[in-house]
């Protein structure tokens, strides 16, 4: 079968193949009227037409490809939604992702860059899978490229885009506020962690703001895993005065939170409300009780990289070096959150 070409779409839609350039190329609004756009789409779908992507990018001389370039996409349980992201928003705009992996091996780095720079790709998403700064590898241009959920190690140096982790830990904390707690205490990550260090600097803000003052044998550095929120959850409910709500630096450690209480005889939610973070998949809304977290958006990460890396090149500019965008975390309720006992 030949393929459709747009003079086919110009005559079943009953107008000029001008005008099929003219939707298929996005200079449609203001040049055709609406109905005439969707006659000439409703043509296109019927007849099974797509743009020649390769011509087109022979044109504008681009590749009509981008390159994703992460550290670890195998082994992240967050990975999938920064890809599906990214993926989705380079298809609205006629591209494809070209997905690469190092494992932080720098051999292995210094090889996915040459393979995009042979690939000639548009512009070049940098991802890690967990939040940090970065020394981006050589041979990645600032100027067609954006950083995702990572920080450049020299400011302005490379645009990024990442989680507003301590406006998420001022979320997670006005949720049990605002259920009526005030015995709060938090079960923090890593220290020498940005994320970690946001997410604390986002509960204080919100104690503050409430009138709380923050009990300092409550806020304690636990870590990331399960094991560790059991033992810092532990230090904290297995005393006479112990708090009536948990905030915790990630869904594993609420994880282990739950655990301590089950083993203390606490009720979740009855007599202690937690909040988590992260809203992970196969976990967050599987717990029992199911988890009240903060979501981080993944999703959003890749696709808004995406959107700055097009942007700039259709307007034929440079990337923004200097843009550093910080999208919201977004509170996720569900049943682990209780008002306090009076």
């Amino acid at each position: 079968m030949n393929r459709p070409t747009a003079r086919d779409v110009a005559a079943l839609a009953q107008v000029s193949r001008a005008a099929v350039s003219f939707v298929f190329s996005g200079r449609a609004e203001g040049n055709l009227s609406a109905e005439t756009q969707a006659r000439i789409k409703k043509a296109a779908r019927e007849l099974g037409y797509r743009p020649d992507e390769v011509a087109r990018s022979l044109r504008k001389r681009r590749s009509a490809v981008l390159g994703l370039l992460s550290d670890e996409i195998a082994t992240s349980p967050f990975a999938g939604r920064m890809v599906l992201g990214a993926m989705e928003a380079a298809r609205e705009r006629g591209h494809q992702v070209l997905l690469l992996e190092s494992r932080l091996d720098p051999a292995a780095e210094a090889e996915a860059v040459a393979e995009l720079r042979a690939r000639r790709v548009d512009g070049v998403v940098y991802a890690a899978m967990s939040m940090r700064r970065t020394a981006v590898p050589q041979g990645i241009d600032p100027e067609r490229a954006v950083l995702a959920n990572c920080l450049p190690q020299e400011p302005g140096s490379y645009a990024s885009v990442v989680a507003h982790e301590r406006a998420g830990g001022r979320a997670a904390v006005d949720a049990l506020i605002d259920a009526g707690h005030r015995d709060i205490a938090l079960l923090g990550g890593e220290t020498d962690n940005i994320a970690a260090s946001d997410r604390t600097r986002g509960f204080r803000d919100g104690l503050r703001a409430a009138g709380i003052t923050a009990r300092e044998e409550w806020v304690l550095r636990a870590g990331w895993q399960i094991d560790e929120g059991y033992a810092a959850a532990l230090r904290v409910l297995d005393r006479a005065e112990r708090p009536t709500g948990l905030v915790c630096a990630n869904d594993r450690v609420a994880a282990g939170a739950l655990l301590a209480a089950a083993r203390l005889g606490i009720d979740v939610p009855g007599e202690l409300s937690v909040v988590g973070y992260d809203d992970q998949d196969q976990m967050a809304d599987r717990l029992v009780p199911a988890l009240t977290t903060v979501a981080l958006p993944h999703l959003e990460m890749g696709a808004t990289a995406v959107r700055m890396l097009l942007d700039a090149a259709d307007a034929d500019t440079p990337v923004d070096r200097t843009a550093a965008v910080r999208l919201k975390c977004p509170l996720i309720t569900r049943d682990s959150v209780r008002p306090p006992k009076a």
